[in-house]
């Protein structure tokens, strides 16, 4: 019997769920993963964490998570059979929400480009290494409303990223996002002149899959391809989840990442 018959009425669990959501990856609690998990202890969001060098385990697979978030958690850590259970989850209602980073999307090693998340996710993956590490202005375009941006100043106080995974937007899938670089260079007169010297690319991508929401974010929420983002904000935010390290980071950073936690797991 597989895994996703094995945990029994996968169809309608999700009509109980609780709101826990279940945090994969980013190294460990006391590096890069402190910053996602600080923004999710202020704004009270519980979670359960597992890190990037420890394998998935069945158990998780009978608690009801509101959504499981993958951010550089290797493929690997998978086995196939789990995989095709996750994607029944998400089907029945779970949330999939996966950030960017160099063990997400396809990133180094191929990680999930050929998995059953590739047809869970909203976005098309490259079939190579879709790392794009960007050393001169990568600026956040915002395309459409939606509530995961609601209410943030994108267009008055554009923030900047360092880098991203590069894939495509599928078919009926909402772009909110978009990243964009620039060439800068030092004009006469001491003024800065910037030119787009590529196309933007899609950074937020949203859709369904099943009754479960997905969410693809193409950069990471720590260091360094979350670049000027981390600090992007007017009023700065000090939190520290249990058995992490302390946080300092912009609000309107900590207000992004929040929002797309909740939207994914259907809170907002």
């Amino acid at each position: 019997m597989g895994i996703c018959l094995a945990y029994g009425g996968v169809m309608d669990i999700f009509e109980r769920m609780n709101t826990k959501i279940l945090y994969l990856g980013d190294t460990t609690l006391d590096t890069a993963a402190s910053y996602l998990a600080g923004v999710m202890k202020h704004f009270k969001i519980d979670f359960d964490y597992r890190p990037s060098d420890q394998a998935f385990i069945d158990d998780l697979l009978a608690k009801d998570y509101a959504v499981m978030i993958i951010s550089d958690y290797p493929g690997s850590n998978f086995t196939a059979e789990q995989l095709e259970a996750v994607a029944e989850k998400v089907k029945a209602g779970m949330g999939l929400l996966m950030l960017g980073g160099w063990e997400s999307f396809t990133g180094a090693n191929h990680e999930y480009t050929d998995t059953p998340l590739k047809d869970v996710l909203p976005v098309v993956m490259q079939p190579s290494d879709d790392r794009i590490n960007s050393s001169g202005p990568c600026l956040i375009e915002k395309s459409v409303d939606h509530e995961i941006v609601a209410g943030l100043p994108f267009e008055k106080h554009t923030p900047g990223i360092g880098g991203f995974n590069r894939f495509q937007s599928k078919p009926g899938a909402n772009t909110i996002l978009w990243s964009r670089q620039f060439r800068a260079f030092l004009k006469e007169g001491d003024d800065f002149e910037f030119e787009p010297f590529a196309e933007a690319e899609p950074l937020l991508v949203v859709s369904n899959y099943g009754k479960g929401r997905t969410c693809a974010f193409a950069t990471d929420a720590a260091p360094h391809w979350v670049g000027g983002l981390v600090d992007w904000g007017d009023a700065r935010v000090e939190s520290q989840a249990e058995g992490a390290e302390a946080i300092e980071v912009g609000n309107w950073y900590a207000q992004f990442f929040a929002n797309m936690v909740k939207w994914t797991a259907r809170q907002i």
